[in-house]
């Protein structure tokens, strides 16, 4: 391919891996400059082309320095204005008397009559041509102007290797444009095009470029199942009757979803190749049953397993979890943290190295250079959103040696929608459990402005006094200057004045483990009628007796956030609410929330609803995860492409591996970009 001669500096100013990237690096809205329109024709409010020439430019203070150019026009005496706020001398020193302009940009009446204020502007002679293009605004960085980047862009058009890396019967079938056709539209369409649908991506050439993104992504994850399946993991064929003892000691039957999404782990642990499975369901829906029952299979097979959580609270639940549960069949759990010291921590971590313990659960202590596992079979990430890829993968390294994988189970009580599942997480197997266990309580939601905040706290007083608990959830620790949030430490100290005969707890993220687990312990017991807390108590806790929950500044906080907090509730017998308390002025998008959220208990139809109102990157928090984020393809909008890009990239692979190699160079040149563990 022959080398484009552009400024080659200006794709590595976009962050681009490489200047035929530019072909890529597609513009974000579009000006009409192919049209004159006459000064005086010009409407305010609307972007135009004008031309007219300079009769007085002057520097003026109104108030402040700024550069203003009077124009006119055959024909008209009208007066009209370019004024610069912001102005270099080589800019003053060409608008001399005489001089013809051509200024794009938006119309607005000035005291002194219609004026441009900063419009993109230049020099032109008498009877200038006209673009026949439309002209491309591109994304851009500081430093960077628009004309130097649509330069390099056609000089790299000019240039490059514009070959189609679709099969001619598969891009006719799906009626998509040749690549070459598509790309050159976009950076250069013509007047003819329409502008709403080249703004609106729904321009034939739009879905050309956006399939091939998502066939990208299609295939790239497929390539990557591929050579997971490739690996060698350790084989879990029996849990020795360890399932059968601890289903026998559980005081409910496990639901036919848990029982359906432990068959199909059961079935991928008994491979030779690592699982990659992600095991979803709503909140309290048994996850963390069923992810006990698959560390039994590693176990019962002589191997060990280790369970990772995002935070400590989250992580020490679930320790205290397992611990009940298996300690009682003989199996030695561990607890490891960054909170353990000394010689508790030196312990902890022989019982791993030596096989002692079997199961080990805790935070990102756990993939620390100086932990070693035995013999680790089987790694469980719960919420595993919230890990960086580099967290996920340091922990499958731990496992029996370099050459043999441990299986992999994430879990998320934020449940994935199809759109995303399909692209995001193509190269995992999804089991959802779909059924909550019996005995769940539906949580009514209400939303309470802060202006009832006293009626919501005799509210809490008549719960209480009726011999059931609450949660007062606060966002913040303390109270901050620059965000005007209830506090909790605040909301604990409001709650004992006007509450004295209340046993009210104090529970968040500053203090040390201990205090943290005892206040926990107490609130568990019953020794505790209220707990306020920050937001620590997300996900793990289960205080059946709890049924009140309260919620304050709920418009502040994410559906997913607000939904996983209400899940804390609802887990005993009796009728259960939670109140959104909020404070005005709300913003559309927190109206929005707090409406789903009050209407709405299922959780993938939340999910559905977060992801409409965040966009997948959001709503993944794909900046920590590591996830790459579709640039072009709308997850929302271009479900039909997707679908197709899934069913293509299966045919490609099996038929067409030259062509796979071909799409990947060209949309993947740095080669892994989406390829996540």
């Amino acid at each position: 391919m022959a080398k484009p001669a552009q400024d080659t500096s200006v794709h590595e100013k976009l962050g681009l891996a490489s200047a035929e990237a530019l072909t890529l690096h597609l513009p974000l809205r579009y000006e009409d400059e192919t049209r004159l329109t006459r000064l005086r024709d010009a409407r305010p409010g609307l972007p135009v082309l004008v031309e007219g020439i300079v009769t007085q430019a002057e520097v003026v203070f109104r108030p402040r320095r700024q550069l203003l150019a009077n124009l006119t026009e055959t024909g008209s005496d009208a007066p009209f204005h370019l004024r610069m706020l912001n102005f270099y001398p080589s800019q003053q020193a060409s608008l001399k008397p005489g001089v013809r302009l051509r200024l794009f940009g938006e119309v607005r009446p000035g005291f002194f009559g219609d004026e441009m204020v900063h419009p993109r502007w230049r020099v032109v002679g008498a009877n200038a041509p006209l673009p026949d293009r439309l002209t491309p605004i591109y994304p851009t960085v500081a430093g960077l102007s628009q004309n130097r980047i649509q330069k390099a862009v056609a000089a790299t058009l000019a240039n490059a290797d514009l070959s189609d890396t679709l099969p001619e019967s598969l891009r006719v079938r799906l009626a998509l444009p040749a690549f070459d056709e598509a790309v050159t539209r976009l950076h250069a369409p013509t007047p003819e095009d329409s502008l709403t649908a080249l703004e609106s991506r729904e321009h034939p050439a739009w879905r050309r470029i956006k399939f091939d993104e998502l066939l990208t992504q299609q295939l790239s994850l497929r390539l990557h199942t591929r050579e997971r399946n490739r690996q060698i993991a350790p084989v879990l064929a029996s849990d020795s009757g360890l399932a059968d003892r601890f289903a026998a000691r559980l005081p409910f039957p496990l639901t036919s979803a848990q029982r359906r999404v432990l068959q199909e782990i059961r079935a991928d642990l008994g491979k030779s190749h690592p699982m990659h499975r992600l095991l979803q369901g709503d909140v309290g829906s048994g996850k963390t049953c069923v992810a006990a029952l698959a560390a039994l299979s590693a176990v019962g097979s002589g191997h060990q397993a280790a369970v990772m959580a995002p935070t400590e609270i989250l992580a020490e639940q679930l320790y205290l979890k397992f611990r009940e549960w298996l300690e009682p069949l003989g199996i030695r759990v561990v607890w490891l943290a960054a909170a353990l010291k000394g010689k508790v921590k030196k312990e902890a971590m022989a019982e791993i190295s030596s096989g002692q313990a079997a199961v080990a659960v805790g935070t990102h202590a756990l993939f620390q250079d100086e932990v070693a596992f035995q013999s680790l079979a089987l790694a469980i990430v719960d919420e595993q959103h919230r890990f960086g890829v580099e967290q996920r993968l340091a922990l499958r390294g731990k496992g029996v040696d370099g050459n043999i994988l441990p299986h992999l189970l994430m879990m998320s009580a934020t449940p994935i929608p199809r759109s995303l599942a399909m692209s995001y997480f193509a190269d995992l197997d999804v089991s959802v459990i779909d059924e909550l266990p019996p005995g769940r309580t539906p949580v009514a939601t209400r939303t309470v402005g802060n202006a009832k905040r006293d009626q919501v706290i005799a509210r809490l007083k008549d719960y209480c006094l009726d011999g059931a608990q609450a949660y007062w959830v606060c966002p913040l620790i303390e109270e901050s200057e620059k965000i005007d949030l209830k506090a909790a430490m605040d909301a604990h100290a409001e709650l004992v004045a006007a509450l004295p005969g209340l046993r009210i707890g104090l529970a968040h993220g500053r203090m040390k483990s201990s205090e943290k687990g005892a206040v926990m312990t107490a609130f568990k017991a019953g020794e505790l009628d209220i707990l306020v807390a920050t937001t620590v108590i997300e996900v793990g806790v289960d205080v059946p007796n709890a049924s009140l929950m309260v919620i304050e500044h709920a418009e502040r906080m994410g559906l997913a956030q607000l939904h996983q907090l209400r899940g804390r509730v609802g887990r005993g017998s009796r009728e259960s609410t939670c109140l959104l308390l909020y404070y005005d002025p709300l913003s559309d998008t927190a109206r929005q929330r707090l409406h789903i959220i009050r209407e709405h208990t299922d959780g993938f139809v939340i999910a559905r609803e977060d992801l409409r109102l965040r966009g997948p990157g959001e709503f993944l928090g794909a900046r920590q995860s590591g996830l790459p984020m579709l640039r072009f393809a709308d997850l929302e909008t271009d479900q039909d492409l997707l679908e197709q890009a899934r069913n293509a990239a299966d045919h490609l692979l099996r038929h067409d591996p030259e062509a796979v190699r071909r799409h990947l160079q060209r949309w993947l040149p740095r080669g892994s970009d989406y390829l996540h563990a």
